[in-house]
C-alpha cells in the first residue's frame, strides 16, 4: 500500500528521534519516498547526513536555505506530500500545530500542506498526561490530524508510563492501513445503497416558547452522513435541533427537518422499506408533555407540575419490522456502559450498537472527538481511543459495509 506514496517525515528534537531512522529506512523499503525535515533540536540527537543516506534525498532544516532557486521550497513539499508523518512529535511541535505557530521549517511546512497529517508523540509521561498536552492533542484530533497512541513502558528519563514512540514497524502498519482505506474509499464499497441517518435532538413542545430537548449537537450523526455519502451510498438525514449545520448538499445526500419525536418516526418510517442502512444516533426524547398549551403559559405558583407520556421507541419499533435492512444504534450512557449497550442492542434488535460514556473527557455532547465501543450480538467489536467524530463516522460506515457485504471474517 506504500508504493510510490509521497510521504514527508517530519522529526523533533527528542530522544525517540533514533527511532526516525529506522522508520525512515522501512518506509523506503515499502516502497515510499521519503522526504525529510528535521527540526534544530532533532540534529542534536541524530544526524542530518544519517537521514539523507536512508532517504536518498536533501534534508531540510532551515526555512531559508532554498535548495531549488525554482521553488520556495515549504511550499513545494507542503504540496508534494501524500501524508505529511511527524515522528517523534514533541509536547512543543504538538502546541505549535495546535495554534498555528509557523517559526521554523517544520511547522511553516505542516501550516502551509493541505495533505492528511499524522503524528507519533513521544514525552515523558507527566508531559504526555499535562492538561496543555491532552487540550492540544484533542484540537487537532478535532480537526483530523490522526494520533499514532504512544506506547507504555521504560522512558529515557527514567520513568516508567505511557509515552514511548511507538514502534517504527507498528507505524508503517498504520500507514499503510491509512492508505488501504483511502483506497477502499475509492472503491465505493456502498455505491447502490441507501443509508438513513437521524441526527440531533428532538424538541417536546410545551407551549409555543418552550421544549423540552438534550444537549445532542448533531455531530457525530453528520459525520457518519458525510462518511457513508463518501463510500459511495446514496445518503438522507433526519434531522431534529442541532448546533452545527449539515455536510454540505450534493447529489445523492438531502437533509429533512423534524422537530419532535414522533415526526422523526414519521420520516423516517416512510422510506424504511427501502432503506439498506439506518444509522440512529439522533439522541430521541423518551417522554413528551401530555398535553402541549396552544399560548405561551403564564407563571403561577410556586411549582409546576408537568405531566409526561412515553414516546414511541424508534430503534425498537423499526427493530421489531426489520426486513433485512442493517440497523446501528447508539447509546449515551453514563454508567455500566457494556452492559446497558448489550441490553438495548438485544432488546431493539439491532445490528451493531455504538456506546460511548458521555462522561468521559473527549466523548461527551458537543464535543469535536469521541469514544466508542462497537458492540454485535455475540459482544464487544471493537474500542476506538478518543477520535474525531469524522474519524469515527469513517470506522462505523466501512465497518457496517463489510458486514452488508458479507465480507466481515
Amino acid at each position: 500500500m506504500l508504493t510510490g506514496k509521497k510521504i514527508l517525515l517530519g522529526i523533533t528534537g527528542g530522544i525517540a528521534a533514533y527511532k526516525a531512522a529506522s522508520l525512515c529506512s522501512k518506509l523506503v523499503q515499502q516502497g515510499a519516498e521519503v522526504r525529510v525535515i528535521m527540526t534544530g533540536s532533532a540534529t542534536q540527537f541524530i544526524s542530518e547526513l544519517t537521514l539523507q543516506a536512508l532517504s536518498k534525498h536533501p534534508v531540510y532544516t532551515d526555512t531559508f536555505d532554498e535548495k531549488n532557486p525554482q521553488v520556495i521550497a515549504h511550499i513545494d513539499l507542503a504540496d508534494w506530500a501524500d501524508l505529511a508523518l511527524v515522528a517523534p512529535a514533541t509536547a512543543n511541535i504538538i502546541a505549535k500545530m495546535a495554534v498555528g505557530i509557523a517559526d521554523d521549517m517544520l511547522s511553516t511546512t505542516l501550516l502551509a500542506t493541505e495533505a492528511p497529517i499524522m503524528i507519533a508523540p513521544a514525552m515523558n509521561v507527566h508531559m504526555y498526561t499535562h492538561p496543555a498536552v491532552t487540550r492540544n492533542l484533542a484540537e487537532l484530533t478535532g480537526r483530523g490530524v490522526l494520533i499514532v497512541e504512544p506506547g507504555s513502558g521504560q522512558l529515557a528519563c527514567g520513568y516508567t508510563g505511557k509515552g514511548r514512540m511507538e514502534e517504527p514497524e507498528a507505524i508503517v502498519a498504520v500507514l499503510a492501513n491509512y492508505f488501504a482505506r483511502q483506497k477502499r474509499v475509492a472503491e465505493q464499497p456502498l455505491a447502490g445503497k441507501k443509508v438513513v441517518v437521524t441526527a440531533g435532538g428532538t424538541v417536546e413542545r410545551l407551549d409555543p416558547v418552550r421544549y423540552i430537548t438534550n444537549d445532542s449537537s448533531g455531530k457525530m450523526g453528520f459525520a457518519i452522513a458525510k462518511a457513508a455519502r463518501s463510500l459511495g451510498a446514496e445518503v438522507v438525514i433526519v434531522a431534529g435541533r442541532t448546533e452545527v449545520s449539515p455536510p454540505a448538499f450534493s447529489e445523492g445526500l438531502t437533509v429533512t427537518r423534524v422537530e419532535s419525536a414522533l415526526e422523526m418516526y414519521e420520516a423516517v418510517n416512510a422510506i424504511w422499506a427501502d432503506t439498506d442502512i439506518l444509522v440512529k444516533a439522533a439522541a430521541v426524547a423518551d417522554y413528551r408533555p401530555k398535553q402541549i398549551a396552544e399560548q405561551k403559559m403564564k407563571k403561577s405558583g410556586e411549582t409546576m407540575t408537568l405531566e409526561l407520556v412515553k414516546n414511541i421507541d424508534i430503534l425498537e419499533t423499526l427493530g421489531r419490522s426489520k426486513m433485512g435492512q442493517f440497523l446501528i444504534g447508539f447509546a449515551a450512557e453514563t454508567d455500566q456502559l457494556e452492559q446497558n449497550a448489550l441490553d438495548k442492542l438485544r432488546r431493539k434488535n439491532c445490528d451493531l450498537l455504538i456506546a460511548n460514556d458521555v462522561t468521559a473527557e473527549g466523548a461527551g455532547f458537543g464535543s469535536d472527538t469521541n469514544i466508542v465501543h462497537v458492540y454485535d450480538q455475540d459482544g464487544l467489536v471493537q474500542s476506538l481511543p478518543q477520535l474525531s467524530k469524522e474519524e469515527i463516522g469513517l470506522r462505523i460506515m466501512e465497518l457496517a459495509a463489510e458486514r452488508l457485504t458479507g465480507e466481515f471474517k
